[in-house]
């Protein structure tokens, strides 16, 4: 008689970014894209195999219009991005760093209306160090008694970026020793066939070489979690907005990129012998959601929701008089841009001070054309950020420019472009600052370090000891994209109300806005 085989198919998603309808809110324009579309993958899946394991990896309830929309006007209502997981039938949800954005009301709601168990081992109550959100592992059984672990880690970078009250009463532990512990923990209890880590978390070093592709600050810590962690079978990762496959000393990784565009499956081939199931087989793929169509369940599902978020995104709310749309990111980051001088009014307003610092987020932003809508605004400004004014020194000033001015170099043309560091693995240009309120210049010829020259605020040169208040995001405020010079500073004010409904607010008053550019910062190579 032959040996038994058995195949264990798992289909995931990460960093779905509150993708429900596939659509492109910035343009209204149909999108390959979406719980929506994604939930017609899963259900011929189940039909044709009804043992698939389902899991998503994170970052899954904020990112567009839809649940801005929905957090603000019908919270009361089940949360769409649960509703969806709930049809679909996901066997498991891990607890990503964008889970905290709307605050703990949100996402404990979410919890609540989840008909799947959320995972994050490391995610522990400050006061009994227990996982905050449950269950740290779930075990799946399947035909012929076998047994697969799936353990969740969220990576613990999370204080860096939240706002303290999204994440009062919560302990991030270390992701990779939490992982280690409870890998082992479950090996010797559990005695899986198979175990599943996922990780909302990535790579902190190059998949073939091992090179650092970034600072070793812990944000993500994959490739130590394959090398140094016995037992992982397969590593589910995210958070980066990564697209590969790989293999990492023996255990298959996979990330699946961002916006519930593509999905990741996985298949792993048994034999059952003497001494069990032995894995014979594992292989990783990413798959698109091109020429899918929606689930016709889930879009009804999110009619209502969406009707309501359509008829908010066309309401116009104010006018531009000049030219503030954006035609090339690059140079409106190397000069004064009318877009990025209308954001740092609007945060100097709100803030009641002279000094504020933003970014472009990325390279879609169009900026705003004559007629601005609610479509505009959350189009350009995708985060739920909310506005703080720190005190801050001189000091710390010139040491906030000078990590901006990392984002500059002079390639081997002699032109100034952008450091690769800010561009791959995962894009960052929202690292780089712009100041408004201060006069100053990057000389990207210096050595990091010593690029800011001339800095002068209100005509005279930059007191090194004097004290300054500036307004932020919480983001930044909070020491997100390694500024640590921000960190544990004096809070002047804390506005809970996000960026978006300060710019609406701030049109509101204005009405008409006049596209302005005030040459305050130069970028220079001599």
């Amino acid at each position: 008689m032959g040996k038994q085989t058995q195949t264990v198919k798992i289909l995931y998603t990460s960093d779905v970014h509150g993708n429900a309808s596939p659509i492109s809110y910035g343009t209204n324009e149909p999108a390959d894209s979406g719980l929506a579309t994604y939930a017609a993958v899963v259900k011929q899946a189940k039909k044709d195999d009804e043992h698939i394991i389902v899991i998503d990896n994170g970052d899954l309830i904020q990112g567009t219009p839809l649940m801005t929309h929905y957090v603000k006007e019908h919270a009361d209502q089940i949360n769409p991005m649960i509703g969806l997981m709930n049809e679909i039938g996901i066997d498991a949800g891990v607890i990503g760093n964008h889970e905290f954005n709307f605050g703990k009301q949100i996402l404990n709601h979410a919890v609540e209306q989840s008909a799947f168990p959320w995972l994050s081992a490391n995610s522990l109550d400050a006061q009994t160090m227990q996982p905050y959100f449950g269950q740290p592992y779930i075990m799946k059984e399947l035909p012929n008694g076998l047994r697969v672990a799936i353990v969740g880690v969220t990576t613990h970078y999370i204080p860096n970026w939240e706002s303290p009250e999204h994440i009062k009463g919560i302990h991030f532990a270390d992701a990779f020793l939490t992982l280690k512990k409870w890998v082992a923990y479950i090996h010797q209890q559990e005695r899986p066939d198979v175990l599943i880590a996922s990780y909302h978390g990535g790579f902190e070093r190059d998949l073939d070489t091992g090179e650092p592709t970034e600072s070793l600050t812990g944000e993500n810590q994959g490739y130590k979690m394959c090398k140094e962690i016995e037992g992982i079978d397969v590593l589910l990762t995210g958070h980066q907005h990564r697209k590969l496959t790989s293999d990492i000393n023996g255990v298959l990784v996979i990330q699946p990129g961002n916006n519930g565009e593509m999905y990741g499956e996985v298949v792993i081939e048994l034999q059952d012998d003497k001494d069990g199931w032995a894995i014979t087989d594992k292989h990783a793929s990413l798959h698109s959601l091109a020429e899918v169509e929606a689930d016709s369940e889930s879009l009804r599902f999110l009619s209502e929701l969406e009707r309501s978020t359509q008829r908010w995104l066309d309401e116009p709310i104010g006018h531009i008089e000049g030219d503030m749309t954006i035609a090339d990111h690059f140079q409106a980051r190397l000069k004064k841009h009318p877009f990025v001088e209308f954001i740092q009014k609007v945060q100097m307003e709100a803030g009641g001070v002279d000094l504020s610092i933003t970014s472009l987020f990325n390279n879609v932003i169009e900026g705003f054309s004559s007629v601005v809508t609610m479509r505009d605004v959350v189009g350009n400004y995708m985060f739920p950020n909310t506005l703080t004014v720190l005190e801050l020194t001189g000091n710390d000033i010139i040491a906030a420019m000078e990590k901006s001015a990392n984002y500059f170099i002079i390639d081997e043309e002699g032109h100034i472009a952008v450091n690769p560091m800010y561009i791959a693995p995962k894009p960052q240009h929202y690292n780089y600052d712009m100041w408004e309120g201060i006069n100053y210049t990057i000389n990207v010829a210096k050595p990091v370090g010593e690029r800011i020259e001339q800095i002068m605020y209100h005509g005279k040169p930059l007191d090194t000891n004097g004290r300054y208040h500036v307004a932020m995001n919480n983001y930044r405020a909070n020491g997100g994209g390694d500024f640590s010079m921000f960190k544990d500073k004096p809070i002047i004010k804390d506005l809970q109300i996000d960026m978006v409904e300060l710019i609406r607010a701030y049109f509101e008053k204005h009405k008409t806005v006049q596209a302005t550019i005030t040459d305050n910062f130069t970028v220079t190579r001599s």
